[in-house]
């Protein structure tokens, strides 16, 4: 009998749950190998994959990390769900449950912690920031995560535009012989709606000016306090996505568990026929 439309005394493998688990699955199975495939083909443009050694040279954060461990963990757990419901696979969809409450958890834990523990969690902020800023030429997704964040909250540095002072190309030293000494990359400048061509010369010697003067060109505010505010103006969209992903992981633990409980109840019950159809064979022979 196929496995789809087994039904035996009563109990059943749920069709529905079987599928809605794999339909869900699979969708991050290939968005996590999607994720895998742009992180390790951005490795191979930068020499990485060539040169394994380099992964750990970066000064800063590689964003490309994001890429690997996001897509890697959906793909490994895309993959137990996916298969493991299609095959019926009770050690794979308990492997998935374990693995997303594991994430579950974490989660929860790493939100209660980052509420008790705000100036800590500041602190990290500031010091993560201070560290990339300092790194901002050793990689191109680095500088293109940063540009991106100081053009986007309006901000420049950690606390501010002299937070430049700490990268070897934009302090303002004597011994620096770099044309960017004393300025600030060009994301910490002020868009010219009018301009169509990005100035990326906008923030040479900006910082030798006095404070009035500055404000006129560049964002004189810092990432972490703009980043607290936003994260202030937008706290219900924000938490809407936690409750969100909160919600997918439990459905998909419910999904799971649920039908590791048909296949268990299934079991039996097919032994059971498998004997009785045995012996009804063998008496009449």
């Amino acid at each position: 009998m196929s496995r789809k439309h087994r039904h035996f005394k009563g109990a059943e493998v749920s069709c529905c749950v079987k599928y809605v688990l794999f339909g869900f699955n699979i969708v991050f199975w290939l968005l996590g190998a999607a994720f895998l495939g742009i992180g390790l083909w951005a490795w191979a443009e930068k020499g990485v994959l060539s040169n394994l050694s380099s992964i750990t040279d970066l000064g800063g954060f590689d964003p490309v990390w994001l890429f690997i461990v996001v897509g890697g963990v959906m793909f490994i757990l895309g993959f137990a769900g996916c298969i493991g419901a299609l095959r019926e696979n009770t050690l794979l969809l308990k492997f998935f449950s374990v693995f997303l409450g594991l994430i579950f958890f974490l989660e929860l834990t790493a939100g209660i912690l980052a509420f008790v523990f705000k100036d800590w969690i500041k602190d990290q902020l500031n010091f993560f920031i201070n560290n990339n800023v300092k790194a901002y030429r050793d990689d191109i997704d680095l500088q293109n995560l940063i540009d991106f964040a100081q053009e986007y909250w309006s901000c420049c540095g950690a606390h501010g535009p002299d937070d430049w002072n700490m990268n070897i190309y934009f302090n303002c030293t004597d011994r620096n012989p770099s044309r960017e000494r004393c300025g600030v990359p060009f994301s910490c400048c002020i868009k010219d709606p009018a301009e169509d061509v990005i100035n990326t010369q906008c923030g040479y010697d900006v910082r030798q000016q006095m404070e009035l003067d500055r404000q006129k060109f560049i964002y004189t505010k810092g990432c972490v306090g703009q980043f607290e505010k936003w994260l202030q103006d937008n706290l219900i969209i924000v938490a809407g996505v936690f409750v969100g992903i909160a919600l997918l992981q439990i459905f998909g633990i419910c999904l799971a568990q649920n039908l590791v409980s048909d296949i268990r109840a299934v079991k039996p019950a097919t032994f059971a026929t498998e004997l009785s159809n045995t012996h009804t064979h063998a008496l009449t022979h």
